[in-house]
């Protein structure tokens, strides 16, 4: 019998708060966190920004000097998702479970400061830890070190695709034989030069108004508004799970990722590999295009990207494309990048675990929104058994995850992990 997949632990820190009841609490509330930003010579005038987070509660002072705020908040999004599994590490086999990030730009303040005093003072003012602070696997790194987890570790770089690549390659591992996998994504992209890397691609909202800013499938949308935060998971082979009288939120059913092979920067227009991607992790999930009962979307906020989506939601869903919900939670806290795919997918996890669908928020379903049916109030759907998780990267890169809801157990286990409403 093929091995189960099951999240049973999920740890948040973003816009939406710091741990999974504190996020799904203020996700039902449907109001926006995205605030007024100034970001200097960038035209962007609104963030999705975390508040409340203080790096001392997470993360020594010895390893502060050492890392940058992105890992600060996978260390403690990986924490607060073990606790919230009630995994207890301790005397199981380290070799049997695994570390999984997904980075867009690793740590850019690290960096910046560093750099900035190498043009400064001179290399001899650049610290030490610099070669390992800023790089993408830094978070990988220091979970697996933290919680002395020595299986596969590894980081995915694939722009805002990475996170649900990440949540695939956890399906994989386990499928191979192991037991666990702490996954996700963070991202702390809101410093100077992150942003100038981000206005280069010409999509950031010029909006101020933090409710009208970002607003994916709208007529005239006109960008995305950057957020930072993300989430960590704790996945686990389904029996380990039942050992432990855990049902969990949802099992990852299939995943599969695709390229546009299209233009280093856009989105290929027709949607074609998007839906190829979708089309694959249904497949791959025992499952086809009428079980899909809720899709969570890209939403790239830019027309064109926008319109992309539409076409590939259009020709994987047939007739059934303005009938499924599509939902946005990302319009309250912006697109996290990296840590999109993951908070994402801990809202799906959410929404399967409490029969509710999370809402989009600054969006006017009567404005028209490219023939989708967007999800604009919390919403209990008659059937909600099978999600649709979409992704995609700049450059072409595209994502989809299948999740369901978490399997029955016939001996009764808790309906999720320490956090039940």
């Amino acid at each position: 019998m093929e091995r189960r997949a099951i999240i049973t632990g999920i740890g948040v820190v973003a816009p939406t708060g710091i741990g999974v009841r504190e996020h799904w609490e203020a996700t039902l509330e449907g109001r926006t966190r995205i605030t007024p930003f100034d970001a200097g010579g960038v035209p962007l005038r609104a963030a999705g920004r975390v508040d409340g987070f203080r790096p001392r509660d997470h993360v020594k002072n010895r390893l502060m000097i050492q890392t940058d705020k992105w890992t600060w908040f996978a260390l403690a999004a990986g924490r607060l998702a073990l606790d919230d599994s009630g995994f207890d590490p301790a005397g199981r086999d380290p070799y049997g479970i695994s570390v999984v990030t997904a980075s867009a730009s690793g740590g850019n303040e690290f960096g910046q400061r560093e750099i900035q005093a190498l043009w400064a003072k001179g290399p001899e003012e650049v610290s030490a830890y610099q070669s390992i602070g800023w790089f993408y696997a830094a978070s990988t790194g220091q979970l697996s070190i933290r919680h002395a987890f020595k299986g596969h570790c590894g980081v995915v770089v694939a722009d805002g695709a990475g996170g649900l690549d990440a949540m695939g390659q956890s399906l994989r591992l386990l499928r191979r034989g192991g037991e666990a996998v702490l996954v996700g994504g963070t991202e702390a992209p809101l410093t100077p030069y992150a942003l100038v890397c981000q206005a280069d691609l010409g999509r950031l909202s010029p909006g101020a108004d933090p409710e009208r800013a970002y607003r994916p499938f709208a007529p005239d949308a006109d960008g995305y508004v950057p957020g930072e935060g993300g989430a960590m998971m704790l996945v686990e082979e389904a029996a380990s799970a039942r050992g432990r009288g855990v049902r969990g939120y949802a099992e990852i059913l299939g995943h599969a990722a695709t390229h546009d092979a299209h233009h280093h920067e856009r989105a290929a227009p027709d949607g074609r590999q998007y839906a190829r991607a979708a089309e694959l992790a249904l497949e791959r999930a025992g499952l086809g295009p009428e079980d899909v009962d809720a899709v969570f979307a890209d939403g790239a906020g830019d027309p064109d990207s926008d319109r992309a989506e539409a076409a590939a939601l259009a020709r994987l869903l047939g007739e059934r494309a303005s009938a499924v919900p599509v939902a946005l939670p990302k319009t309250m806290v912006g697109r996290l990048y990296s840590g999109a795919g993951a908070l994402d997918t801990a809202w799906a996890a959410l929404a399967l675990h409490h029969g509710v669908l999370p809402p989009a928020v600054g969006t006017d379903p009567d404005a028209g929104t490219r023939g989708l049916r967007i999800v604009t109030e919390p919403t209990a759907p008659e059937r909600l058994r099978t999600v649709l998780v979409l992704a995609r990267g700049a450059g072409g890169f595209n994502s989809a995850l299948v999740l369901g809801r978490a399997p029955a157990d016939e001996e009764g286990a808790e309906e999720g992990g320490r956090f039940n409403v």
